[in-house]
């Protein structure tokens, strides 16, 4: 498997990537991954991680297209190169830009290829503001439909990517597995005192926001509607979790600046998460770009909380009609709906009713494991995925890490 990213860190694709190693190893599935020099280590049965060499100077990974990635691709190419032995591998998994050299490597060694699409690399583009260039965006464009096109499987992870697949004319190749764990982790932790610890009053009501600071995520959307939330609900407070460092103290100065109901409580460790949803009284996606669903979703469904998320494709694939509020992307939007619902506790209880029966229905783990069955059914053929008794017998040793 191939994982172009710092693996493990709590953020989108590697969550994503987390989740479907411990699925494939529940299913028997031995797994060696190539992933960045950077990230923490994970304990999962049936994974061995290889690390490539970390270029000098790079300490960091920021989310999407980088130079940095370029060098720190090359890099995982290098190791994944030398450890592409024949007869040594059944298949090859690729996530994101490694499909590129995933199908080179699975025509080399006369094996099959999947391809995790987690995005669209052209509307990468777009989202992270890397490149206006015609060209690049050329480039981007014919390197997905190649990677498409060399790939036994393809796994999409949203209606819209799904679609995109269909439209290239590979749809019968194609299956729709859904993000469903979303950001859960096996180590979850409801008891951090997360309103002691920042301040903040039992009887205080609280919107809660996770995620990155990246400009489609809709923070300035947020904070217009905080200042608004000012006026007409003075005693609520906006909980914001996730972002850098740096990214955190630009926000915080503004925050003081302006005098808005803003609490920052920076990036947190994955199991804390849960103690921030149990500490909230709502929970908010004010994303205004791209198509991909954010994995947030899937958990906040499942959390016990109304969520609150922009009109948008990027949530309308699937949130229902009655399990969440949907609001244009606009401040005043935002901020009425989440007045409303501070004043509608019992509207509040049917949303999250609501929501928790939409997963329980669409987005359980069962389903899941079912569809990643049957992506390497298609990949591997019927009937060769070992058994969970030969799966506990595996060579491959859970959690090792190895340095190639």
């Amino acid at each position: 498997m191939l994982a172009p990213e710092p693996f493990f860190e709590p953020r989108g694709t590697p969550f994503s990537e987390y989740h479907r190693i411990k699925a494939l190893g529940e299913l028997g599935v031995q797994i060696d991954l190539v992933t960045y020099p950077i990230g923490q280590d994970v304990d999962l049965p049936n994974l061995r991680i290889y690390r490539c060499v970390k270029p000098p100077f790079v300490r960091r990974v920021a989310i999407g297209p980088s130079l940095v990635k370029v060098l720190l691709d090359l890099s995982l190419a290098t190791t994944a190169i030398r450890l592409a032995r024949p007869g040594r591998y059944a298949a090859i998994h690729s996530h994101e830009e490694a499909g590129a050299l995933g199908v080179w490597l699975a025509r080399r060694l006369r094996i099959p290829h999947l391809y995790d699409m987690h995005s669209s690399l052209p509307q990468q583009l777009t989202s992270f503001g890397y490149s206006r260039s015609r060209l690049i965006r050329q480039i981007f464009e014919r390197s997905e439909r190649a990677m498409i096109a060399g790939s036994q499987v393809v796994i999409t992870i949203c209606q819209e990517l799904q679609d995109t697949v269909v439209a290239i004319g590979a749809g019968e190749r194609a299956i729709l597995i859904e993000n469903v764990m979303g950001g859960d982790v096996d180590d979850a932790d409801v008891s951090v005192p997360v309103r002691e610890h920042w301040g903040i009053m039992a009887s205080t009501p609280v919107v809660l926001y996770t995620g990155t600071f990246e400009a489609y995520q809709g923070l300035e959307l947020l904070y217009g509607a905080a200042a608004q939330l000012k006026r007409t609900h003075p005693a609520a407070r906006i909980l914001i979790v996730g972002g850098d460092a740096e990214q955190v103290a630009a926000a915080r100065v503004t925050a003081e600046r302006d005098a808005l109901p803003l609490v920052f409580a920076g990036r947190r460790p994955a199991h804390e998460i849960p103690s921030f949803v149990t500490a909230s009284d709502i929970l908010v996606s004010p994303r205004i770009a791209g198509t991909n669903t954010p994995l947030k979703i899937y958990s906040y469904l499942r959390s016990g909380r109304p969520i609150i998320a922009t009109n948008l494709r990027t949530h309308t694939q699937v949130l229902e009609p009655g399990t969440a509020v949907l609001v244009a992307p606009d401040p005043s939007a935002l901020a009425e709906a989440v007045g409303r619902l501070i004043d509608e506790p019992a509207e509040r209880k049917r949303l999250a009713t609501a929501a928790a029966a939409l997963a329980a229905r669409k987005y359980s783990r069962a389903s899941y494991l079912e569809r990643t069955r049957e992506a390497y059914a298609r990949l591997l053929g019927a009937g060769t995925l070992p058994d969970r008794a030969s799966a506990a017998t595996g060579s491959a040793t859970a959690g090792s890490v190895t340095s190639p």
